[in-house]
């Protein structure tokens, strides 16, 4: 009686998961891709309107509050991120490649705004929202520190740091908004966000490739 031989790609699934993991994001890589995704550059216009009503003295602190409240929340996804996936019976590949289309989407937004959609007028100071959610800690930033954390949780600190350094960035692109506009103008920072939702495109669309990949490799071996 023949023994069939295990097929070659089938045995070697696992190594092969092993050596190429979904995606395997680095401390200078994971700073990058949440600049990308908070976008402090196109919150620009965002921030000024909504804090026209605010007095010019109190806005570095009004923005300054909302960029904390939003880290508070990221920060609070990457500890209990882990947990939510096991409540919600959600698997890491789900979460890859659902993350992908989120961020495919919104760097869609980002390459081809909508036209005549602004932010409501605020009259009163903002707290919360608008600014820390869903401008900064937006379902796309939730979702990739989920996805960061859960692929790589042994590099949790780094993580952090990376959180840490976009939050700095953002404050400081946000607080000197207005002297922004006023150099470069709105044109220039909208051709900024464009090319930041190009670069963007390019992650989602290699997210959801190995995603993708991934699923397939795992259904052959099923």
């Amino acid at each position: 009686m023949r023994v069939q031989e295990p097929v070659p790609y089938l045995s070697d699934l696992n190594e092969f998961l092993v050596r190429h993991p979904m995606m395997n994001y680095t401390f200078l890589s994971a700073t990058i891709l949440l600049l990308l995704i908070t976008d402090p550059v196109g919150n620009i216009p965002v921030f000024a309107n909504a804090l026209k009503h605010v007095p010019p003295e109190r806005r570095p602190k009004v923005i300054l509050r909302e960029i904390l409240i939003a880290f508070g929340l990221l920060l609070t996804f990457m500890f209990v991120g882990e947990g939510f996936l096991r409540v919600m019976n959600l698997s890491e590949l789900s979460l890859q490649i659902g993350g992908g289309v989120i961020l495919f989407l919104i760097a869609l937004r980002m390459v081809f705004p909508s036209q005549g959609v602004e932010i409501d007028d605020v009259v009163t100071e903002p707290l919360i929202v608008p600014l820390a959610i869903p401008a900064i800690a937006g379902p796309s930033a939730l979702a990739t520190v989920l996805l960061l954390v859960s692929q790589q949780p042994d590099k949790r600190m780094e993580w952090i740091g990376a959180l840490c350094v976009t939050m700095i960035i953002s404050a400081v692109v946000l607080v000197s908004a207005e002297r922004i506009l006023r150099v470069i103008g709105n044109r220039l920072v909208v051709a900024v966000e464009r090319l930041m939702g190009l670069v963007l495109v390019s992650v989602a669309i290699e997210m959801m490739l190995r995603g993708a990949k991934t699923f397939a490799l795992q259904l052959m071996h099923n």
